[in-house]
């Protein structure tokens, strides 16, 4: 193995410079704009109930702590327990707000050990308070399922009181977090919002990851995700780049590359910027080594990169492991040369002669010729596909969501990123985020 030391940070300068001369193609992916102003008003209003079991508490219904799973003996609850048939909790505001969606976490005490008795409706539905009567919002799909939120979509209303009516099935019901979602005061997305014709296709996705991950535990028992390597770097990416190839790479191609992965990550998350506490306005993206099968390949003799060469694993050249996420998901790397600053979360895995590509917690592979081939592009499919992948997103080889056909996780229907690709990276932070506190 050949090693030189790290790189210049004088060469973000020349990367950016690379970078603007060849994106004269380049167009940005916006953020859903219908998203923009919205928040949960919950939290302000005042809470009440048909009936609350002596040892439960209406207000934990809007105490803005989302629970871990249904059956959480940790925090406050509502529940009715003994009572039974139709009950409500309201949530009253004193001055009118304007809301149209809202997320639902029952409380579900199966095996709790406890007095029992409380389970997810048999069914439920929104009222808004409208000249002095209650009326139905518009909309459906209102889920009950357990350990998670259920997500409801309606016409915008104006109010100072919504109630959420609950018919029983086999036990008295409960709610452990009501969020409303309407116009906030800070200009920035908060909470699950997506567009109405989006909430049954992102919850047919999600049952279908919870599926394919399976094992009884489901996708949140892994912990290596893109998610939980920037959150561990605090928004960083570091890459290594495995040359799997005979032709040459100089300089400038380098430099070119590192700047277009850098341009790829912002596609994915320029919409994830300050939406329901995603902490980075931007992922950094930074090209710390490359291996090959020999040095005379890289045309370079500058020491901006770490150089791998003569490591060869799954017959191409192989980053250091000592200093690969992969071989540490602890996020430590005691016996990498140089220490932290050299470590890589992720590879990008460059094979001459390659069709298709493949994508995990490891980095992204796919065709050497491709992807150099590609620098000039504004979206690299292939690469952009696979990053979904390394954060979590499925495949969907033999389905797709109702009413849905084209987007970039489908492989071959949509050279871009599109409106539904964003929420399903939005719907895996919403089911991740509490992992970290957030």
């Amino acid at each position: 193995m050949f090693r030189t030391a790290r790189r210049s940070k004088a060469r973000l300068v020349l990367a950016a410079a690379l970078a603007a001369g060849m994106a004269w193609t380049l167009q940005a992916v916006t953020a859903t704009t219908a998203q923009s102003q919205v928040a949960n008003v919950a939290a302000s209003a005042t809470p009440s109930a048909s009936y609350t079991s002596s040892w439960e508490t209406v207000s934990a219904i809007n105490d803005g702590i989302d629970p871990p799973q249904s059956n959480d003996t940790q925090n406050p609850r509502w529940g009715t327990w003994p009572e039974e048939g139709t009950q409500w909790a309201q949530l009253s505001w004193d001055e009118p707000v304007t809301v149209a969606s809202s997320d639902m976490y029952f409380f579900d005490d199966t095996g709790d050990g406890g007095p029992g008795g409380v389970r997810v409706p048999a069914s439920w539905s929104i009222e808004y308070l409208s000249g002095g009567s209650w009326q139905p919002v518009s909309g459906g799909g209102y889920g009950t399922a357990t350990d998670q939120y259920n997500s409801v979509s309606f016409g915008e209303v104006t109010t100072t009181a919504l109630r959420a009516v609950l018919q029983s099935g086999q036990g008295s019901v409960g709610v452990l977090e009501w969020k409303v979602y309407g116009e906030g005061d800070n200009g920035e997305p908060s909470g699950w919002n997506p567009p109405s014709h989006l909430v049954q296709p992102l919850e047919e996705v999600w049952a279908h990851t919870e599926d394919t991950y399976g094992g009884g535990q489901g996708p949140l028992a892994f912990h290596n995700y893109g998610w939980d390597q920037i959150m561990d770097t605090g928004g960083k990416v570091n890459y290594c780049v495995r040359w799997d190839s005979q032709n040459s790479v100089d300089a400038s191609t380098r430099d070119a590359i590192e700047a277009k992965l850098q341009e790829q990550y912002d596609l994915w998350f320029d919409q994830m910027a300050g939406w329901d506490g995603f902490p980075f306005d931007r992922i950094e993206v930074e090209v710390v080594g490359w291996a090959a099968y020999d040095r005379d390949l890289l045309q370079w003799q500058d020491d901006s990169v770490d150089v791998y060469i003569g490591d060869i694993r799954e017959d191409a050249p192989q980053c250091a492991e000592d200093c690969g996420r992969f071989f540490h998901q602890d996020g430590n790397y005691p016996d990498c040369p140089g220490g932290y600053d050299h470590h890589y979360d992720q590879s990008l895995w460059l094979t001459q002669g390659m069709g298709g590509g493949a994508g995990g917690d490891w980095g992204q592979r796919m065709g050497q010729e491709y992807f150099v081939d590609s620098l000039g592009a504004s979206q690299v499919t292939i690469y952009l596909h696979e990053v979904g992948h390394t954060f979590g997103l499925d495949d969907f080889y033999d389905w797709t969501p109702t009413g849905q056909c084209c987007f970039i996780m489908n492989a071959g229907s949509s050279s871009t990123i599109t409106e539904f690709d964003e929420w399903m990276l939005r719907d895996w932070w919403r089911h991740l985020k509490s992992r970290y506190g957030l």
